[in-house]
């Protein structure tokens, strides 16, 4: 018989997006949360569930507030060894750091290793899911899964595809794509809590034989995500043109070759031309802002109030190691900041949405993550909100949760996840 557990404290869950309305009435407060066998059965009034649930565990966690777990919905894990490497522009940054780490990845040893501490430092920061981009090996997809499934993690991962550009020993072919891929995909995907994603590192790295492959793949798995890059560097964009001359834009060489579609994933999305605005809306495919990749590479300033008032759906993610940080909280602060230099101050239960309940929409699985509520799975992050003293002087003299949980928000760091719980587990704390 599966074990209930009740965790008290404040439960941080949202009923609407706060980017719509007030934001500070997008979020309600409760006492406790049930859980039982991995799902949330019920939140509300911390007598109350206890009368209605005797037999259950009790952690109480006080003050401290009790959010979904983080959801990181672009990342590159086999990059964990060499994130915060000094960088000039991508391309430079690729060819100096990203390739030659990458190459590594053909060691299946090699690969669990990062796999396992990968995993480690995230949970630590309070990351329960997240959706990488692995190397070409299909080694390093293995390696991954398997210490996921192993933690009881829903995680999203796919093998790297490139054919062109890109050094010897990290080329593959657009059949050997589609075939590793799709072998790949048979073996992972819906196991457990994991999921496969389609995944073309980005134009410049693929020919049009695989770009085409690759949408052939998709057309068959319509289920399955895809994930790529798109418009992060200027300069990547004039390369672009001159690879794909006949391509109206960006976006288009995506398009042409069936790889634009509501379960697609595109990273950056800085600077769009606005028929790729129209046309991603028009799909409704997700949009993932990186903004500690995008000031640490010198990409640019995502334009989140334009693109959240068109209508866009819109993820929050670390892009490690390309972004500078393992912590969603260092990245939301780093949203906070790029939203200040664009004239829109984000709101920190946007923040927190953007990190939980836009992340898992990200994904399209925010009916099973990114939220506290019954039916839901139950990964949850705890957070202190005194967890240095230059915090907890700040949060003493909040005027209300929100002003309470900024002071977190910008300052904080691994210190102040006190707990981590993963598919209804404690995993840390």
């Amino acid at each position: 018989m599966a074990q209930t557990t009740i965790l008290t404290g404040q439960i941080l869950s949202f009923t609407r997006s706060p980017f719509t309305g007030d934001p500070k009435d997008a979020a309600r407060l409760d006492e406790a949360v049930v859980i039982s066998d991995g799902v949330i059965l019920a939140i509300g009034n911390a007598a109350e569930l206890r009368a209605r649930h005797p037999e259950a565990a009790l952690h109480d966690y006080r003050d401290k507030v009790i959010l979904a777990g983080f959801i990181d919905p672009h990342v590159h894990y086999p990059q964990t060894a060499m994130i915060a490497s000094w960088g000039k522009r991508l391309i430079d940054w690729l060819n100096t750091y990203t390739f030659p780490e990458e190459m590594k990845f053909c060691d299946p040893d090699y690969a669990a290793r990062i796999a396992a501490r990968y995993l480690d430092l995230t949970t630590a920061q309070g990351t329960t899911t997240m959706s990488s981009f692995c190397t070409i090996h299909s080694e390093s997809v293995d390696a991954l899964m398997r210490e996921a499934q192993a933690r009881g993690q829903r995680i999203v991962a796919g093998k790297t595809c490139m054919d062109r550009n890109a050094p010897d020993g990290l080329r593959d072919t657009a059949q050997s794509a589609y075939d590793d891929s799709k072998a790949l995909l048979r073996r992972w995907h819906g196991v457990d809590r994991l999921s496969y994603a389609i995944t073309p590192r980005f134009s410049p790295t693929s020919t049009p034989e695989q770009l085409e492959a690759l949408g052939a793949l998709w057309a068959e798995h319509p289920d399955c995500l895809m994930q790529t890059h798109l418009s992060e560097q200027t300069d990547e964009i004039e390369w672009v043109r001159s690879l794909f001359p006949d391509a109206r834009d960006y976006l288009d060489t995506y398009e042409a070759f069936g790889l634009l579609g509501a379960n697609g994933m595109y990273g950056h999305a800085i600077h769009l031309e606005p028929r790729e605005r129209d046309r991603l809306r028009e799909v409704d495919a997700a949009l993932v802002h990186c903004p500690t990749s995008n000031t640490f590479i010198g990409s640019g300033l995502f334009d989140m109030a334009g693109l959240v008032a068109d209508g866009h759906r819109i993820g929050l993610a670390t892009d490690t190691g390309g972004g500078s940080s393992f912590s969603m909280l260092r990245t939301m602060a780093a949203a906070y900041e790029v939203g200040q230099l664009r004239g829109t101050a984000l709101h920190p239960a946007q923040l927190i949405w953007l990190a939980t309940v836009g992340s898992a929409q990200s994904l399209n699985m925010a009916d099973k993550i990114g939220n506290i509520a019954p039916g839901m799975e139950a990964d949850l992050v705890i957070l202190d909100l005194a967890s240095t003293p230059a915090i907890a002087q700040r949060s003493d003299c909040a005027d209300d949760l929100w002003d309470a949980i900024f002071p977190t928000i910008m300052m904080g760091d691994d210190r102040a996840i006190d707990s981590v719980w993963i598919g209804g587990t404690q995993v840390s704390g």
